[in-house]
């Protein structure tokens, strides 16, 4: 039986190996678009493009690539070298099948245990011992692997990842806003931890299928908490100590560049109303996000990739009444800092050794 922490385990490393590629094909598709007007995907190579139309087109590329590597990056994970090309094959597989990131992480468990159980089970003759990692592995889990792909799962798969595509792109005014805001208040409840990572990963894997929304409410809603607790800091700055108001100055540049996790260390002092004002002020953000139909085909970047998005006056606007409820539920539920600030860092005393002699 397998352990829940170690299936995250798995997830965190292929989402690390993964965001890299998606943040540089994003902002290729945003660059060229932005700069290109809108070009097409390249498809004939042998007539004339221009460098806009080759921007888009490795954006889109790379783009496609994203379930072959979270899928190769969770088989390493779980079974080091000899899971890469199996894990690259399901993920490819899944791409192909219409099954998408689902599929591609759901590829690369299979394969990682699978090769992590011919590791330990399979025995071969002594010459042959050589060629396991490199080729007797690979081969045998990309065939059992791929056929149960193919075959068993990769059909189920890819029929609901539609289905969910199509939900998504059917809603309307209120239901809409439900998943918004429940989406906003899971990208911030934790500033970028397990439950943020949650709705990051299922916005990232929207992103594939081309539904933008989910990104930006994860953009706005991880923006928002360090924006609401700056904004209720400057309204009413005795409702923090001067550590506090140190650290609310280092959290608002972060949040400028979309890093939540400037606030944990506010959070931490006063984590109920904290968490609860932040997750209100990002779930109106995240409605509104979806009632003004933003969408963001860059995953990340925060304030410096809103040109790219889709409905940018409406990012800024969802961003602004997120925040501002958000500092007026902190303004009004916080109570004023009391005590003065404790120095827990206490100066060490001088030792003096002079009286010590050495004989």
């Amino acid at each position: 039986m397998f352990k829940k922490l170690e299936l995250k385990k798995h997830a965190m490393t292929g989402i690390s190996y993964m965001l890299p590629l998606v943040v540089a094909s994003g902002l290729l598709i945003a660059i060229g678009n932005l700069a290109g007007g809108n070009p097409a995907v390249i498809t004939d190579y042998k007539s004339s493009y221009s460098i806009w139309q080759a921007a888009v087109s490795l954006g889109v590329f790379g783009m496609g690539l994203l379930p072959a590597v979270i899928s190769a990056a969770i088989a390493y994970s779980i079974a080091d070298r000899p899971g890469i090309a199996p894990g690259l094959l399901m993920g490819m597989i899944a791409n192909a099948m219409g099954a998408g990131f689902l599929g591609g992480m759901l590829g690369g468990y299979l394969a990682g245990y699978f090769v992590s159980f011919l590791k330990k089970k399979l025995v071969v003759p002594k010459w042959a011992e050589g060629l396991m990692p490199m080729m007797i592995i690979p081969l045998l889990a990309s065939i059992a692997v791929g056929l149960i792909m193919f075959f068993v799962i990769g059909g189920p798969i890819a029929l609901a990842s539609a289905g969910l595509t199509d939900m998504l792109n059917n809603m309307q005014g209120g239901s809409k806003a439900v998943f918004g805001a429940i989406m906003g208040a899971m990208a911030a409840f934790d500033f970028g931890g397990p439950v943020n990572k949650v709705a990051s990963l299922f916005a990232d894997g929207l992103l594939l299928q081309k539904i933008y929304g989910p990104e930006a409410i994860k953009i706005c809603a991880s923006m928002i908490p360090p924006f609401g607790v700056t904004l209720s800091w400057l309204i009413r700055k005795k409702r923090y100590t001067k550590r506090e108001a140190d650290n609310i100055k280092i959290a608002f540049p972060m949040g400028i560049c979309m890093i939540t996790e400037g606030v944990i260390p506010i959070a931490a002092v006063d984590p109920l109303r904290v968490i609860f004002s932040s997750s209100v002020g990002s779930a109106v953000g995240g409605m509104l996000i979806m009632l003004f139909n933003v969408g963001s085909p860059v995953p990340s970047g925060g304030m410096f990739i809103v040109p790219a998005m889709q409905n940018p006056v409406g990012f800024l606007i969802a961003l602004g009444v997120g925040s501002v409820i958000t500092a007026v539920l902190l303004v009004l539920l916080k109570k004023d800092a009391t005590e003065e600030e404790i120095d827990f860092e206490e100066e060490e005393e001088e030792i003096d050794l002079s009286g010590i002699k050495i004989k």
